[in-house]
């Protein structure tokens, strides 16, 4: 498990694979303190050690990446720990579009 907020490149991304799942990786994003958790088990696994450094769970969104794919394909927003109908999420997909945008804005800036 890594967690950053300073710039990883594509080439580092990739040396995680095959990783616990083969072409995907599992991340946390915390959209507010630009931080990105990468490659662990599970989602939950990433978001109980952000959250044991500071971070805010309203702020922690699950996705998976694909490494060898680009645009759109790269990210995928699902993950159980998007559930929060408290915050209006009623299901694995991440369904708020600014959220959304927010989660590709952090990882743009961090996966180089």
């Amino acid at each position: 498990m890594k967690i950053t907020s300073q710039s990883i490149s594509r080439n580092e991304l990739n040396a995680m694979l095959p990783g616990y799942f083969g072409d995907m990786i599992k991340a946390v994003v915390d959209i507010q303190k630009v931080i990105i958790g990468l490659d662990a088990e599970l989602h939950a696994d990433i978001e109980q050690e952000m959250l044991s450094q500071g971070s805010e769970q309203t702020d922690l969104w699950g996705i998976n990446l694909y490494p060898e794919m680009d645009g759109d394909d790269f990210i995928e927003f699902d993950s159980l720990i998007n559930i929060r109908p408290y915050q209006g999420n009623r299901s694995r997909y991440v369904q708020d579009p600014e959220v959304r945008n927010r989660i590709i804005e952090v990882v743009n800036t961090l996966i180089k």
